[in-house]
């Protein structure tokens, strides 16, 4: 996938924190309120203190006081907060089934682990710029084959790329640069474009030895002459042959990293060749070769992708990810919007946003658990359909989606790479 604006940002990872803080406003007085035996504030913010087995009831019962919550944050981070001194009102337990062990050993199992930042040695191990445009790596094409079968529409083709002749490594989410041959109407070199890394880091073969690209050919109208125009650097990869050369910069990103925790839930929305660090991912998480490469990391959670694309033949790697929902069902869920096939619920083209919408409930029950990490790439466009979708699911728990989107991209669970 051709990204054109990567930019750093920390590494993510998730800690099993187990307790939480609600930073409450608008809090009223009422039956239920009076039972709580604390003082409510009539401005301000309300600080509750809830259990990780009852943040979604402590959402509904927030609501129904009147309250909005403003921030969700774990309690080792709010012991470091310089700005935050909270007089805490511990969440009520619904029943003594419901009141176990997490809420109080938590603070043992999680000492010193803060669920949204990075640990050192992690951040340490992502290799950034190993290759820079005045002295690129030169690798050859080791294959390119089409990716959309018969009745698709475009060019789009997976490039695997051999790096055995030098030191360029990566980690899953990072993008690559490539500078293509030739000169520009100003006689000056080509710039370099960046591209979404498509393989694990151990690649296709896995060997260490190869790194991919999925690459879509750009064509369109120019608007003054209506001309067919075709991007410089993926109408030359879309285009080149094994054998050849090709110069290459990077790796880049720390946005889009794969959480570390095994456990983790993975929402994975994608248009297009946007399916291009996905499919890292979901190799790393599923594939047996992959599994035994890495024992230190074994997949035990949920990954959903919501794929959206114009044609059947157009979904990329569609047998892959296929055999993967076969092989782990309870681990992998996988769902498509097909626009030119498929109709949404008015009737019209089925669009990612409108997948979103259909399962907006789901997807934002998901969202409360602090070790969920929703990640978007593709088309810019795709944004705002899905902030839409997500905010009727928001208001339904008196929550501001745009509000509680922010806080989980503070929290290092919201993670953008649109172009």
């Amino acid at each position: 996938m051709y990204n054109p604006s990567v930019s750093g940002g920390n590494a993510s990872t998730v800690a099993g924190s187990r307790l939480f803080l609600y930073e409450v406003q608008g809090l009223r007085q009422n039956a239920e309120t009076d039972q709580m035996n604390n003082t409510i504030r009539k401005s301000g913010s309300v600080f509750i203190t809830v259990p990780y087995s009852r943040m979604n009831q402590e959402m509904q019962r927030i609501t129904r006081m009147g309250g909005k919550i403003v921030s969700i944050r774990p309690m080792e981070d709010v012991g470091t907060a310089s700005n935050a001194e909270p007089t805490p009102i511990t969440a009520p337990v619904a029943a003594p089934a419901e009141a176990v062990a997490p809420a109080e050993t938590a603070p043992t199992q999680t000492k010193n682990k803060p669920m949204t930042q990075a640990a050192p040695k992690a951040a340490a191990s992502v290799p950034i710029n190993l290759y820079k445009p005045n002295s690129p790596y030169v690798g050859k094409v080791l294959s390119n084959e089409p990716l959309v079968r018969d009745g698709g529409s475009g060019i789009v083709q997976h490039i695997k790329f051999d790096l055995s002749g030098g030191d360029l490594h990566y980690v899953e989410g990072q993008s690559i640069g490539i500078i293509p041959d030739g000169i520009d109407d100003k006689g000056k070199p080509h710039k370099l474009r960046l591209y979404s890394i498509a393989s694990t880091r151990h690649g296709d073969d896995m060997d260490d030895k190869t790194v991919s690209l999925c690459v879509r050919q750009l064509e369109y109208k120019h608007p003054e002459t209506g001309e067919t125009v075709y991007g410089t650097c993926s109408t030359f990869l879309c285009g080149i042959e094994p054998g050849a050369d090709v110069k290459i910069t990077g790796p880049v990103g720390k946005e889009m990293l794969l959480p570390d925790d095994p456990e983790a839930t993975v929402i994975m929305l994608a248009t297009g060749t946007g399916i291009a660090p996905f499919r890292a991912y979901l190799w790393r998480m599923f594939k047996d070769a992959e599994r035994q490469k890495n024992p230190e990391y074994q997949f035990k959670g949920m990954a959903w992708l919501i794929f959206g694309v114009p044609y059947t033949p157009n979904i990329l790697y569609k047998e892959e990810l296929e055999q993967m929902v076969e092989q782990y069902p309870n681990n992998f869920k996988l769902t498509y919007a097909i626009s030119r096939e498929q109709q949404n619920a008015e009737g019209g083209r089925m669009y990612i946003q409108h997948r979103v919408a259909e399962h907006a409930d789901e997807l934002w029950d998901l969202m409360q658990k602090p070790n969920t990490h929703t990640y978007m790439c593709g088309l810019k466009g795709m944004e705002d359909g899905i902030d839409e979708g997500m905010t009727v699911a928001a208001t339904k728990h008196g929550v501001d989606w745009i509000e509680f989107r922010k806080q989980m991209k503070k929290e290092h669970r919201w993670h953008v790479e649109t172009y």
